[in-house]
């Protein structure tokens, strides 16, 4: 995982700790924002210590106990910026041929936008065998394996990147299970497919495989950030 580096500087000694603190929290908040993974957050605490740490030395008046200063941080910016990172865990989430034929993707989409979570990349194309061989890779050498790649190199594919709390686990409850007859109703296989093969949408089982699979399918310009306004209303 990429190292995320954040940083502080003191431009004078004779700023006051309070609005030091505020200028080291706005930089640790904005390293937050990029943390793409739960996985993220040790890290970004990691690194807000580390700023904090040299700031302090540096510019903290000397009746400003340090430790104390620390502490505060270890509570509140810890718990800050864990938060924020957890909130950005991602998943890849893709409408496979037929759900792309059915016309569900607006269907799919509507229902992860309803639930709070932000879409940060999309794409629509038809796989290539080489992405979709590295795709299904842990069941090659399995007699099903050349119907899988056969199946989505066979039409275009909408491809997407999910970003919120707890994306992964939540996204395949809400995809459903993968056979569609086994789906409880409600779910998006339990609501609008039937057969194993055909089973509408792809969900990342794990955030490794998650990190694993955006990798794969996008580059890093293409998956924005922005801050949507209604965040505050979806997490506290």
């Amino acid at each position: 995982m990429r190292v995320l580096q954040c940083s502080t500087s003191v431009h004078s000694r004779t700023r006051t700790p309070t609005v030091m603190l505020r200028a080291a929290a706005r930089s640790v908040a904005r390293v937050a924002r990029r943390a793409s993974s739960s996985n993220a957050a040790g890290v970004l605490v990691g690194a807000s210590r580390t700023a904090y740490s040299t700031w302090t030395q540096a510019a903290v008046k000397p009746r400003v106990g340090r430790a104390a200063l620390l502490a505060a941080m270890g509570v509140g910016m810890g718990t800050t910026v864990a938060m924020a990172a957890s909130n950005q865990e991602r998943s890849f989430i893709m409408v496979k041929p037929e759900g792309v034929q059915r016309a569900l993707v607006g269907e799919v989409i509507k229902r992860f936008e309803q639930r709070g979570f932000k879409l940060v990349g999309l794409k629509v194309l038809v796989p290539s065998k080489d992405i979709a061989n590295v795709h299904y890779g842990e069941h090659e050498g399995k007699p099903f394996f050349p119907k899988l790649v056969g199946h989505i190199t066979s039409g275009a594919v909408v491809a997407m990147v999910w970003e919120g709390k707890d994306i992964v686990k939540t996204g395949r409850a809400m995809i459903g299970a993968t056979n569609p007859l086994a789906s409880a109703p409600g779910t998006i296989r339990g609501d609008f497919a039937i057969d194993l093969g055909r089973n509408i949408v792809h969900g990342s089982d794990s955030v490794d495989s998650a990190q694993r699979e955006i990798a794969l399918w996008f580059s890093p310009d293409e998956l924005a950030e922005y801050d949507p306004t209604v965040t505050p209303w979806i997490y506290e």
